[in-house]
């Protein structure tokens, strides 16, 4: 059965919000990105990261610094989306005024 994880993530700057962290037996199968400002573009960075709380952790990026348009979101399907090891926690970062909700389908 799928399950749906929600965020809503409002940007500050230098702010990275797990969505799921290394271990946890979640893996996306889709993911929706909306920027819910009417008038700007969001900023986002969508990245895998292994023992981030040690400071020596290994970061692969999935999406750099991607814009989205107001009022508009961006759909990562199955493909899209790697094989995430167990050791590794997905995470986002977004600009310091953005505000931008995530739907995980896992």
């Amino acid at each position: 059965m799928a399950i749906t994880r929600f965020f809503n993530i409002t940007g500050s700057t230098g702010v990275t919000v797990e969505l799921y962290g290394p271990f946890e037996e979640d893996t996306a199968r889709s993911m929706l990105l909306t920027n819910v400002h009417v008038t700007a573009d969001a900023t986002v960075t969508l990245f895998i990261e292994d023992q981030p709380a040690s400071g020596a952790s290994n970061t692969f990026n999935i999406i750099h610094t991607i814009a989205i348009p107001a009022g508009s979101s961006l759909v990562l399907e199955r493909d899209d989306i790697p094989v995430i090891p167990a050791k590794f926690g997905l995470y986002i970062t977004v600009g310091s005024s953005d505000t931008v909700s995530v739907l995980i389908n896992v």
